[in-house]
């Protein structure tokens, strides 16, 4: 019963955070973070009222503060602090200048409130984590591609690009931005592309030079994870190889690049199972990496491809065969 009680409270405090977090907040996603029904939320909210706590409700859109109603600073734990202090090297390794510069002020503010003894655990620990990114993420020549976009898509403002593609060629692009995301070691931009029509994805190494606009759009672009599934959802090709037993291991870092799907064991060494959209370029060359420990099952096509590489190889290298 006891514990019952505290699990409330402090689910009750939880939400009373979550509030004063975000703008608005929605029954179903709370009943969801703590696992209970709508009803507990709903009874939840009810005793943070008679509290004398001033929450807005509005039918189908969700709860939120009065403008102006703040608590005291929340105070964190030793553990709370050191794991933001993490994520502190984190965001300045895999963030541009601009955000890293924001959260390492947010940072001082929050060690600003720590009890004396924790601010000296937390200096000993600042100086026992550093994160080397594997590449350069960012075009150091501009500090502010990641904030630039953020503020258009909060302000819903178009943003203007130099871009450098794969083929060098540069272009300015108007883009409205939906969304950034990381994959595959890279940061991506997505937006719609006035001068294409259409959606597309943007390369933070590749971008040159980046401006903010005063154009406001209107275009409903829906969530960044749509576009995602989406993309996801295009026609996909199956991989077989047959990779050395021993040397297996070894791709397990970068095989989920290329749509890692499945491994089984065999005798022969280990089958591993990919659902790719090209077999043109990029899974080629990965596969000559350990060329000699893997055997290409199917298809025809990717086996042609990396032939046809090794072959171009030899040729430049001034080998005969």
């Amino acid at each position: 019963m006891i514990d019952d009680s505290l699990r409330k409270i402090n689910r009750i405090i939880a939400i009373l955070t979550s509030l004063q977090a975000k703008r608005i907040v929605r029954a179903q996603d709370l009943a969801d973070r703590f696992g209970v029904s709508l009803r507990t939320i709903y009874r939840d909210v009810k005793t943070l009222e008679s509290a004398g706590v001033p929450v807005l409700s509005e039918a189908g859109i969700g709860y939120s503060l009065v403008d102006g109603y703040r608590l005291p600073p929340v105070m964190f734990t030793r553990e709370e602090a050191g794991s933001l202090v993490t994520g502190e090297k984190l965001m300045r390794s895999f963030s541009d200048k601009s955000l890293g510069d924001h959260y390492q002020s947010a940072i001082v503010k929050i060690r600003s409130v720590l009890k004396s003894y924790d601010k000296e655990w937390l200096d000993s620990l600042d100086e026992t984590i550093h994160v080397r990114p594997p590449k350069e993420l960012f075009n150091r020549e501009i500090e502010d591609s990641l904030h630039t976009v953020l503020h258009g898509i909060a302000d819903r403002k178009s943003v203007i690009l130099e871009y450098k593609a794969i083929t060098d060629i540069i272009s300015e692009r108007e883009i409205e931005p939906v969304g950034i995301f990381h994959e595959n070691n890279n940061w991506y931009i997505l937006g719609f592309c006035l001068l294409r029509g259409d959606y597309r994805q943007f390369r933070t190494d590749r971008i040159l030079a980046i401006r903010g606009t005063s154009s406001r759009f209107t275009r409903r672009h829906g969530k960044l994870s749509d576009h995602l599934n989406r993309h996801e959802a295009f026609p996909r090709i199956t991989v077989r190889l047959l990779v050395d037993q021993k040397i297996a291991r070894y791709l397990v870092n970068t095989r989920n690049n290329y749509g890692f799907v499945s491994e089984v064991s065999t005798g022969n060494g280990v089958e591993m199972t990919f659902h790719t959209i090209e077999i043109a370029e990029g899974f080629p060359r990965w596969i000559l990496s350990f060329a000699d420990y893997i055997r290409v099952l199917e298809p025809q096509e990717l086996k042609d491809n990396v032939r046809r590489l090794v072959l171009r190889i030899v040729e430049n290298h001034g080998v005969s065969h």
